[in-house]
């Protein structure tokens, strides 16, 4: 078993031509370039369903605005609302706690 690495979007698609041309040998590509079998597995699934494409890392990248569907727009609106409500009562907290703070220095 081989522990994984990094790598970048040029070596995988280097990884995954290497493992199609060599009639899908897996473990063969994974002592070549020292990379886990499930790794290498699941990068040629994702090139054999969507092409070199398929291989970008898109973790963490929010989708834009235009592919938004009107039931994630109202998501994220959600979510904004949330975020604003729970800042605006942890602001009125603190308001609460210092005018206690003046109260009780009188």
């Amino acid at each position: 078993m081989t522990k994984g690495r990094k790598v970048t979007f040029d070596e995988k698609v280097d990884i995954v031509k290497y493992c199609i041309a060599h009639n899908r040998n897996y473990y063969d590509t994974m002592d070549k370039f020292k990379v886990s079998y499930q790794q290498i597995y699941s990068w040629v699934k994702k090139y054999d369903e969507k092409g070199v494409d398929g291989l970008i890392d898109r973790r963490g990248k929010a989708k834009p605005e235009s592919e938004l569907t009107d039931a994630d727009r109202l998501k994220v609106k959600n979510k904004l609302l949330e975020a604003e409500n729970d800042r605006l009562r942890l602001e009125n907290a603190i308001l609460k706690k210092l005018q206690e703070i003046e109260r009780r220095r009188r």
